[in-house]
């Protein structure tokens, strides 16, 4: 049997669903299947761009979210002999001779439509056609398997649940491991609580810069907060709050960081908060929680499931709640260590391995059928 990934849009973009194929085809790499695994990659991608893997690599044309790229293709995988086309972008190839598999890692774009870009709501605006056309879903968390039900009406039986994987790069350093020295070149204090994730209305930045400003004003703490993201859309909000309360001195950004500093960051932070308002599944806080730091997050969408009971929950307009919550990690020994303790044996369930397998043994299902 010939398995195809579509790793395309690697070329495009590193993090989310680019971290996602990563670590998927580093796993699949690692479980060595008697199937041949074809890496589907963008032309303008060096082989050695992607993980060294034993699968070939197909060089293709067509980039990913293009308006053709329905018939480029499909013109360009009809040579190519495939079984089965791992789709990990949510949209599969509609009109095919192969089974389809893809992955839905939210439907963010159904629930926040009025966030989406152009261009963003004609790919994703395919995901109706793209649940009835698939053969099989898969959903990153029991909250995205619901909502593709409930919001795309797709069988039960059709959407299985295989949640992503950390980073193995994202563990507990030593001391003296350059945590100082990436603390020193960011410019952070001994203190600073960590937000991680792209500038957009979505992730409720403004809620986090309140709970911070009432530290100070009201708590006299000198906690700082680091973002460490890039700048996405619709961030006016966020700037403007930034003027308005003051914050220059207490809220940094970070801009976009290499991965081994992000490691550095997680383990020199008292917390992460993240009180995102939806999230289909939700890394930051797992690999938060692999290096040994307390998280704070959210109490909907996938970000309860994701933590277990390893971090505290807040509702995510309430920036007093989550001033307190912040206030109970900086200032409460107990609490901070049973956090860490229990955040590091959670983060330790979501492996690459356990992801890899699952994603195997359903293809060879789906193939089966």
């Amino acid at each position: 049997m010939r398995i195809a990934l579509d790793a395309r849009l690697l070329h495009y973009r590193k993090a989310g669903i680019g971290q996602y194929i990563l670590r998927l085809l580093e796993g699949l790499d690692a479980l060595a299947p008697e199937e041949e695994m074809v890496i589907l990659r963008s032309r303008k991608q060096r082989d050695t761009d992607l993980p060294r893997t034993r699968f070939g690599s197909v060089p293709l044309w067509t980039p990913p979210h293009n308006r053709f790229e329905q018939f480029g293709l499909r013109v360009e995988l009809s040579r190519l002999h495939l079984d089965l086309l791992h789709s990990p972008d949510f949209i599969p190839l509609f009109y095919r001779h192969f089974q389809s598999v893809i992955t839905v890692h939210d439907l963010a774009f159904l629930l926040y439509p009025h966030l989406l870009t152009r261009e963003s709501a004609h790919y994703y605006g395919q995901i109706d056609q793209a649940v009835r056309s698939a053969d099989h879903i898969i959903a990153v968390s029991e909250t995205t398997k619901k909502d593709v039900i409930r919001l795309l009406g797709a069988p039960e039986e059709k959407v299985t649940v295989i949640p992503e994987a950390v980073n193995p790069i994202y563990r507990q350093l030593e001391e003296g491991d350059g945590v100082a020295e990436v603390r020193q070149r960011y410019h952070l204090p001994e203190q600073y609580a960590i937000f991680v994730g792209t500038i957009e209305p979505r992730k409720n930045l403004p809620t986090l810069m309140r709970a911070i400003r009432r530290l100070k004003d009201q708590h006299h703490t000198e906690l700082v907060l680091a973002v460490a993201g890039q700048w996405g859309w619709l961030y006016d909000d966020v700037l403007h709050l930034h003027e308005e309360l003051k914050l220059q001195d207490l809220v940094r950004f970070l801009g976009r960081v290499s991965d081994e500093d992000l490691v550095a960051l997680y383990n020199g932070a008292s917390v992460l908060a993240y009180p995102s308002h939806y999230e289909g599944f939700g890394l930051p806080p797992l690999e938060a929680m692999a290096c040994g730091t307390p998280v704070i997050v959210s109490n909907t969408s996938a970000l309860p499931e994701v933590v277990g009971d390893a971090g505290l929950l807040v509702t995510p307009e309430d920036d007093e709640g989550l001033t307190v919550a912040l206030l109970r990690v900086l200032s409460d020994p107990e609490l901070r260590d049973a956090l860490i303790r229990r955040g590091l044996q959670r983060a330790s369930g979501f492996t690459v391995t356990a992801m890899a397998e699952k994603s195997l043994a359903l293809y060879r299902s789906v193939l089966a059928t």
